[in-house]
């Protein structure tokens, strides 16, 4: 993993909402001290006065937006809930970073698609979601660039890091205690590991900081795994690392979306394109294999004796 390039004592923090999610973690593990992150009950969407409150103590240099309702089935039903936190509260804060003219990165998703493409989809695609989490998140992206229209927004999809709740660890616990598991096989997107995720959010803050901002920079970016899987291709490359670390390997037989019901639709093709990004920034996303066979590593790296 690259370090960070950031001067850690020119400039003010990088302030990481989120909490101890696995993005803000992320960033915390690799941009160090820089780095403080914040959440409930100091920092809380639902309570905007949090907002002006928390910019004011930290005096931060670049604001990073990882804070989401990211359950998108119990979205469904807690509407307003979502709505603070992935479309008004946002847009709050981008509209306060605007006005410290410091740079805000906030994070969206591929959900804001339908899925029916076909293809992967690119930043200029029509928006088409199908369930709150997307309906928000879409709302939110537009709310944040009316807010900052200097604002940088990532679309990412299918994270998952060695720490946290995520498919991979899930994947991996599942393995570890049945002989035989079954797998979503039908929907396809592209895992992205946090912590490739948060470098490339570093890497963006880094060149704004030594080369200055340019217009060119603002809008929407895909920032996701390169390559594609479906969620039954995904679990069983987790499991084949695991393998390789003593644990046993189970079957797992791909079953349809269908045999699996959720109270929110699923996106059946949310693969996504990151051209742009590596266009813009030069920022690279490394292929999904690669990072779950290190994500997994750290994993067992940290598992009790």
């Amino acid at each position: 993993m690259v370090p960070l390039l950031m001067s850690s004592t020119a400039t003010g923090p990088i302030l990481v909402t989120g909490g101890n999610g696995q993005l803000a973690t992320s960033l915390a593990n690799l941009g160090g001290a820089r780095v403080v992150r914040v959440g409930r009950p100091e920092f809380d969407f639902e309570r905007p006065e949090t907002i002006k409150a928390t910019l004011a103590k930290y005096n931060p240099s670049a604001v990073v937006n990882a804070a989401a309702w990211t359950a998108v089935d119990l979205a469904e039903t807690e509407v307003a809930g979502a709505d603070a936190a992935n479309c008004t509260g946002p847009a709050l804060l981008a509209a306060a970073c605007a006005k410290r003219n410091i740079p805000f990165v906030h994070v969206s998703t591929d959900y804001v698609f339908s899925g029916d493409k076909g293809a992967p989809y690119v930043e200029t695609d029509p928006v088409s979601p199908e369930t709150v989490y997307g309906r928000t998140k879409a709302e939110g992206e537009q709310k944040v660039l009316a807010a900052d229209p200097k604002a940088i927004i990532l679309r990412t999809s299918w994270v998952y890091s060695a720490h946290g709740k995520n498919f991979v660890r899930t994947m991996i616990n599942a393995g570890a205690k049945n002989p035989a598991l079954k797998v979503v096989g039908d929907q396809r997107g592209n895992p992205t590991c946090s912590d490739d995720l948060a470098q490339a959010i570093l890497d963006i803050l880094g060149l704004i900081e030594r080369n200055g901002w340019k217009d060119e920079f603002a809008g929407i970016y895909h920032a996701c795994g390169t390559g594609e899987a479906t969620w039954h291709e995904l679990a069983v490359a987790a499991l084949e690392e695991a393998a390789k670390h003593g644990q046993k390997m189970p079957e797992v037989a791909a079953i349809r979306t269908e045999d699996w019901p959720t109270p929110a639709k699923r996106p059946a093709d949310s693969r996504m394109d990151n051209g742009k990004l590596a266009q813009v920034f030069g920022v690279k996303m490394p292929q999904w294999r690669e990072s779950v066979a290190r994500t997994v590593t750290t994993v067992f790296e940290n598992k009790p004796a």
